[in-house]
């Protein structure tokens, strides 16, 4: 009997002897009868096999793994008595309709609630500008309790069970998500899963002494290992602290924190913190969670002599939080954050794993050809990089509340003739207007002195050309600023995937320096374009004279277009050859439908011959459906500088 197959049939007998006592015990609560009931334990009894697996591989070599066992299911039932009867009507027709996520008509936004409407209570008030926009998904920045001062925006969390008072408490996160929900609009939060916050209740006995709760992190008495570790690590904010472990007074020991000093690494070695974590998780998930962000994938798991990055274990962690939530709220999905080599984000993504997942390279990328005027990296690396199981997609941006960072990879780049040091160089100037010629006005972020490394920080519109421009008195810098801006969002709302927008670039946002004011953000260069929303922006809206109206109106336009185009569905694209250095091309079909995007990343003028479209096998006219227009298939192509076209070649 080979090694799976003893799982397996391990898996068995030991629901076996679990579920009829868990029953048993459960017997008068109210729910363990009827349809739903069975319906539950129909899911356990699939995802059981694949979830006994992926807890034994972590935990089966420790004593006690049948009583994980037993606690991992009885949270289970516990939490699904505890589903609403709303949200388990929900999961009903979400596994009736298992791609419900892959849908072209899903476009997405992303917001700080407090920077937005500063609280839960008055962000209800702008559902009908979200949906005025096409917005029916929308991502809350982390909203829960925090530490006082610097938190890392956010990403360090005191409690997952309760909203930051400054914004709300989880009964009006509840009811929010309850009006989302009818609304038709998916809420999506962030999940930070790889550390909490030194004030979490866990951080603070583990100070007081309690050794179960240091077990929960890595902890150290001395700086043996610490430095054995630290041989293999790299710095994530260099400019703010080197290495990865501080030491604690309380407790005597160093800490393991990757990120900032006041964010403890969890220790998922300990199946006591799968359990604990697994309970926030399906906590958050009953108040109406429907797509958790999993924040810092790539570090969860640690292992001696690596660089502690996309461990083999990282996976099975994900693949166990996911067979859990199969389980109990099978209409919620997981997305990942992994800002890592392309190869590695792509890991994560699998029906099994994480169904979403950023497409941090894309976005990239579409800044580098930007700025070169050439589309052969991200030809070169769409197509080596970016396909993705069925079942998945990706999630497109052209910025979010993190910096951006030239993650293609090195051997894509020698591949078309590019040094990728010297390239990553070039493209940091560029973006902080260093580079003669540059339009962009991106602020550095995380300067390593040792290696040369910076990030870039900025809002799509200052990055774009557009601050620069107004601030020159240039209209025809005004006017291919505002052509840029529109390429971009013209191609992630197209492209394989769900379009996500932060809120403020609909209507042409830029940077705001007052951060630097601020002692507790004045070193986070990132709050140059976590901007708090100005709504006196919305009156403009109404005057059709203003920058802010032209951008707001062709946001709402281009997500109208998308959700009339059933090729637009699912995260899959076909990049072809455009035989043209300045134009990148791809093809999305779905059903009857196929769609040819052509995008000119230059300011000039570009022709594309008749011969090329003929060859996708395009009718004599073929309708453009982005400008409303029709192209005869037998003349040229023309591409005017910072345009996209969407040509119908079926259906």
């Amino acid at each position: 009997m080979t090694g799976g197959d003893w799982r397996s049939v391990q898996a068995r007998k030991s629901l076996d002897r679990i579920l009829p006592e868990m029953e048993a015990g459960f017997a008068s609560a109210p729910g363990v009868h009827g349809d739903r009931w069975e319906a539950f334990k129909a899911r356990l009894e699939r995802e059981w096999p694949r979830l006994f697996k992926d807890l034994h591989a972590l935990y089966g070599w420790q004593y006690d793994f049948f009583y994980t066992l037993i606690r991992v299911v009885r949270l289970a039932m516990q939490a699904w008595m505890e589903r609403s009867d709303e949200l388990k009507a929900l999961d009903a027709r979400r596994e009736a309709d298992p791609e419900w996520y892959l849908s072209h008509e899903i476009c997405g936004a992303v917001l700080y609630v407090d920077l937005f409407s500063e609280n839960l209570a008055k962000l209800k008030e702008h559902v009908v500008y979200f949906k005025k926009l096409g917005i029916n998904y929308l991502h809350l920045m982390p909203l829960f309790a925090v530490p006082v001062g610097d938190n890392d925006g956010g990403y360090a969390v005191s409690d997952y069970r309760a909203i930051n008072p400054a914004i709300g408490t989880m009964a009006e996160l509840n009811a929010l998500a309850a009006t989302l929900r009818a609304e038709g609009i998916s809420l999506v939060l962030d999940f930070v899963f790889n550390h909490t916050a030194d004030e979490h209740i866990w951080a603070r006995r583990a100070k007081a002494g309690d050794p179960d709760y240091q077990a929960y992190y890595w902890t150290f008495p001395d700086r043996t290992l610490p430095d054995q570790f630290q041989r293999h690590l790299r710095d994530i904010f260099p400019s703010v602290r080197r290495g990865s472990f501080t030491w604690s007074e309380e407790m005597q020991r160093w800490v393991w924190t990757t990120f900032n000093s006041f964010q403890w690494d969890l220790n998922y070695a300990n199946p006591k913190v799968f359990r604990a974590m697994a309970e926030e998780m399906l906590f958050l998930a009953n108040q109406g969670v429907d797509i958790f962000r999993l924040d810092a994938v790539a570090f969860i798991w640690k292992q001696l002599g690596t660089d502690c990055e996309n461990q083999p274990e990282a996976h099975t962690l994900i693949s166990a939080f996911n067979a859990l939530m199969q389980i109990v709220a099978p209409g919620v999905r997981f997305k990942s954050e992994a800002i890592v080599h392309p190869d590695d984000v792509l890991s994560y993504i699998h029906p099994h794993q994480c169904q979403l997942s950023y497409n941090p390279m894309l976005m990239a990328l579409l800044w580098e050809a930007l700025a070169t005027r050439e589309v052969k990296l991200l030809v070169h690396a769409m197509r080596h990089r970016s396909r993705i199981p069925e079942g998945c997609s990706w999630v497109n941006y052209l910025r979010c509340h993190d910096d951006i960072g030239w993650t293609f990879a090195d051997e894509d780049a020698r591949a078309v003739g590019i040094d990728p040091a010297g390239h990553r160089r070039f493209l940091n100037d560029f973006y902080t207007g260093r580079f003669p010629g540059s339009f962009a006005r991106g602020v550095p972020f995380q300067f390593n002195p040792e290696n040369g490394d910076v990030r870039v920080s900025g809002t799509l519109s200052s990055l774009a050309g557009l601050e620069n421009a107004i601030e020159q008195e240039e209209p025809e810098w005004i006017e291919l600023a505002v052509r840029r801006i529109n390429l971009l969002r013209s191609i992630i709302v197209s492209a394989g995937g769900i379009p996500l927008l932060y809120l403020g670039d609909e209507w042409g946002m830029l940077n705001d320096y007052t951060f630097l004011t601020d002692p507790a953000k004045a070193n986070d260069s990132r709050w140059v374009h976590r901007c708090r929303h100005r709504w006196e922006a919305r009156d403009d809206l109404a005057d059709s004279d203003t920058l802010e109206w032209r951008f707001y109106h062709e946001m709402v336009n281009l997500f109208k277009k998308r959700k009339a185009i059933p090729a637009f569905y699912n995260g899959g694209m076909e990049v072809v050859d455009s035989r043209n250095a300045h134009v990148f091309a791809y093809v999305r079909a779905h059903g009857a439908q196929k769609v040819l995007v052509v995008c000119n990343f230059s300011e000039d003028t570009q022709t594309l011959e008749s011969e090329w479209l003929a060859a996708f096998g395009a009718p004599d006219e073929v309708a453009d459906l982005l400008n409303d227009e029709r192209v005869a298939a037998g003349q040229p192509i023309l591409l005017e500088g910072y345009r996209a076209r969407w040509l119908a070649l079926k259906g």
